[in-house]
């Protein structure tokens, strides 16, 4: 007997962000390979930075990232004091190389205030290359972008800002401890246009506890008020074994796996019926915007922050927790905040786990991230591109059959091709593709 596709959207699988993924790095990695690699890289190397900012003025129940709720300023300049110091630590290894893509994360970035904002975008432009052409991205909480804010941001030379919404419907706002009203969200948006930042993203949830059909129908139609050039839809991710916050969410007002697939298939449907393309998994973006026309020329690529036009060669992490790759590997900074800042006081890098990636482990990565981002690959072009021609991936294809005896994947030799009705359980395809994922015991999120 088969699964059903609500058996299968119940199974748990990574995200697919990385590969390998980051529950198989290990501590044979650590701060002095981090800066051989860093050392190592081609002085024509494009790069990719990513901020993590760790701080948040109150926790939201739903959140699944590395922040803590801090009300003192005092921790804050020191973060942003060590910051500083990170890039220029990797400065001395990797800098004048050129920037293509700067990224702040968090938590809630811009709770660093704006002078400590203004030194850390200060100190990476006069170690790397800086132009008119590199993205610069900030995630934002829409109830702390205040008109000072935003004229900060545009200062720092930001291009595009990401708005955490998730969901406008009050009585969901509640039970996920994030009240905010549209009309917040309408200022945030009008002062970020107000300075030249036009480039937006809004960030939307389903599965949600409380949430219905119908909070997700009129959360879409309110995000698309707001006209932004890209949406996210991302399924709430109920981990409280890892995040303890969550307990506070109670797990009887959560939808069950069947309202789960609905909630996604609704949205998907408004989203496209309101003009925005689908782009891989979970994002969508106007038919004329880069995300849009990536995914139509197969130049999508997904990393840490989801689905992207970034091909820098190199990804590096600055701040507590982040995570960074190189063409040797993957690397990870300290995840709590005092062994990160010991590591930059000592002045050394703060990497405390990673992987040294293999032939066998890039060709893979290429094929999940196909199959991520195009719904398709072809397994036999792929692995001659790796120089694996030889490769007849017999026993992926077997752990695949489920799936196409379902209708979710299709299945001609060697190329496989998601269907339109299996484009949310994709994950389980890229799944068969992990050789790690029997290894560890780590717990992952539903599929769908």
């Amino acid at each position: 007997m088969t699964d059903t596709p609500i058996l299968l959207a119940e199974r748990t699988v990574p995200r697919y962000t990385s590969y390998p993924t980051a529950p198989h790095f290990s501590t044979d990695v650590g701060s002095e390979q981090y800066g051989a690699w860093l050392e190592a890289l081609p002085a024509d190397a494009t790069l990719s930075i990513y901020l993590h900012v760790p701080f948040c003025a109150q926790m939201c129940w739903y959140c699944g990232c590395h922040t803590k709720v801090v009300r003192r300023r005092e921790p804050v300049e020191a973060y942003a004091h060590r910051l500083v110091r990170e890039v220029e630590l990797i400065g001395a290894r990797a800098g004048g190389r050129r920037i293509v893509h700067i990224h702040w994360g968090g938590g809630t970035p811009n709770m660093l205030g704006s002078d400590e904002m203004l030194r850390v975008a200060a100190t990476l432009k006069s170690l790397f290359v800086v132009d008119g052409n590199t993205e610069h991205a900030v995630e934002l909480d829409p109830r702390q972008v205040t008109q000072e804010q935003a004229d900060t941001l545009a200062a720092m030379g930001v291009t595009r800002a990401s708005l955490g919404v998730q969901d406008f419907s009050d009585h969901v706002q509640q039970v996920i401890g994030r009240v905010q009203p549209f009309s917040v969200v309408d200022q945030a948006v009008a002062n970020l246009r107000r300075v030249g930042i036009d480039k937006l993203n809004v960030d939307l949830m389903y599965g949600l506890p409380k949430q219905t059909l119908r909070d997700v129908r009129r959360t879409v139609v309110l995000a698309e008020a707001l006209k932004p050039n890209r949406l996210a839809l991302f399924g709430y991710a109920h981990v409280p074994w890892f995040k303890s916050h969550q307990k506070l969410i109670e797990e009887a007002d959560l939808p069950s796996p069947a309202e789960r697939l609905e909630q996604a298939e609704t949205a998907h449907e408004t989203l496209q019926g309101v003009g925005y393309v689908p782009i891989g998994l979970d994002h969508f973006a106007r038919p004329d915007d880069d995300l849009a026309l990536a995914a139509r020329d197969g130049r999508l690529h997904r990393n840490f922050q989801g689905y992207t036009t970034d091909e820098a060669d190199a990804l590096l992490g600055i701040g507590a927790s982040s995570i960074g790759r190189v063409p040797q590997g993957f690397i990870q900074n300290a995840p709590d905040i005092a062994g990160w800042s010991r590591a930059i006081d000592d002045g050394k890098l703060a990497t405390v786990r990673g992987i040294a990636v293999s032939a066998d482990d890039k060709l893979r990565a290429s094929i999940i991230e196909r199959l991520m981002c195009d719904f398709s690959v072809d397994l036999d072009a792929q692995a001659a591109a790796f120089g694996a021609a030889d490769l007849r991936f017999g026993d992926e294809l077997t752990a695949l059959e489920p799936l196409a005896t379902q209708g979710l994947i299709e299945i001609e030799g060697r190329h496989i091709a998601v269907t339109e009705a299996g484009r949310p359980f994709v994950r389980l395809a890229a799944a068969a593709f992990d050789t790690y994922l029997s290894k560890g015991k780590a717990r992952h999120s539903m599929a769908v």
